[in-house]
């Protein structure tokens, strides 16, 4: 695994079920929307060997037309929402900055947690996105240095701290610590703002 270009890793690491699923979600969400993996599967794209029971993911605003197209398309790929499956109820989460989770029919476990971007700090996450090539295709995800602030100064798990911990140690010379506290900074203030 190589950094090929400051906003590309090259991934050759075997595909596993959690991968396939991934992709398999992602080839539709991008034909509506831009997105971007955030949290926990983002370290495990990156080599770390941990499990997860979801995948976080940032889309851009949609209107409602292309959230009901998005969610045929969905159904027609055997993708269930575990929120519910009235389209006006599932829209009103996203208007209101909740998430939908997806999993595969029949399955709740691994699910896939899609939220829309609606804070600068959560849009700017499409800004500094790297892509990371693997054998089945491209994946977006934040930055690295997003994701250690994230990791460390908003969610701050010991699973989270250990995911941090695997980022810096494999990316070292591509880590910014000065990007780390503006990230810190910034997560300070939202969370401030919302109290």
């Amino acid at each position: 695994m190589k950094f090929i270009d400051d906003r590309t890793i090259q991934n050759n690491k075997e595909i596993t079920e959690l991968d396939s699923f991934v992709f398999k979600f992602i080839d539709i969400i991008k034909k509506y929307s831009d997105y971007v993996v955030i949290s926990g599967y983002v370290s495990i794209i990156l080599g770390r060997s941990r499990a997860t029971e979801d995948v976080d993911i940032f889309i851009r605003e949609i209107t409602y037309e292309q959230f009901t197209e998005l969610l045929k398309e969905l159904k027609k790929n055997d993708f269930w929402c575990l929120n519910g499956d009235k389209e006006k109820d599932l829209y009103a989460y996203f208007e209101d900055s909740l998430a939908l989770r997806f999993g595969e029919k029949g399955r709740a476990i691994p699910n896939m947690e899609v939220k829309i971007a609606k804070t600068a700090l959560n849009k700017e996450a499409f800004i500094d996105k790297i892509t990371v090539k693997t054998k089945i295709g491209d994946v977006f995800i934040s930055s690295l240095d997003r994701q250690i602030a994230f990791k460390r100064y908003y969610l701050g798990s010991k699973k989270d701290e250990e995911d941090a911990l695997h980022i810096e140690n494999t990316f070292k010379e591509h880590i910014h610590l000065n990007r780390i506290n503006e990230y810190k900074k910034m997560i300070e203030n939202e969370l401030s703002d919302s109290r």
